[in-house]
Formats: C-alpha cells, structure tokens, sequence
C-alpha cells in the first residue's frame, strides 16, 4: 500500500488550495479515504473522510463548510479542496486508510497559510 500526496505550499489567508492522495497497491474503490493534520507541536487530527460506495463524507467542525473531500476511483485518487483558508490550518496533512486492521499514512505535504 502506498500513499502520495501533493499539493500543499504557502497561501495567503482566504485563499484555497486543493490536495491530492494517489493511492495504490490495493482496490482504492471499497476502502474508505480521510485526511488529518497536523499543526505544529500538537497531535494529529482528523479533518475529514469520505467512505466507499456512497461517498458519504464527513467533516471535523473546524472545517466544515470550507473544506470539501472527494474521491476519483478511476484514478485512484482523494482530494481535499480547501477553501477560505486560516493561519490556523497550517499544519502537515496526511492521507490515511485503514485495510484488513492495519492503519496506512502517506508521507504528508505542509500547508502554511500566512501573509
């Protein structure tokens, strides 16, 4: 199982950024997908996930409302596409999947919202 994420960089505040997660090495279309976060000094935190079939999604209260996950099953990929962002989303994001009981992480990519 491997996941690759991009995407992330410096923006302003308000601005938007989209991240990707190409996954592979496992059927992508019948496992859920989340993105977490990580701030700096702090724990990691779920951001939001969207499940397999249906697409349902789900968001932290952070985020809500300016965030939005969506995934590709063609290509194997999930997106986060952020919106209004703020100095406090700065943070390393990471693509997440759990299959057959074992928890799966990418590498991570920074996003650092500041003027």
């Amino acid at each position: 199982v491997q996941l690759v994420e991009s995407g992330g960089g410096l923006v302003q505040p308000g601005g938007s950024l989209r991240l990707s997660c190409v996954a592979s090495g496992f059927t992508f279309s019948i496992y859920d997908m989340s993105w977490y976060r990580q701030p700096p000094g702090k724990e990691r935190e779920l951001v939001a996930t969207i499940s397999s079939g249906s697409g349902r999604t789900n968001y932290a209260d952070s985020v809500k409302g300016r965030f939005t996950i969506s995934r590709d099953n063609a290509s194997s990929t999930v997106y986060l596409q952020m919106n209004s962002l703020k100095p406090e989303d700065t943070a390393v994001y990471y693509c997440n999947t759990k299959r057959l009981g074992v928890t799966y992480w990418g590498q991570g990519t920074q996003v650092t919202v500041s003027s």
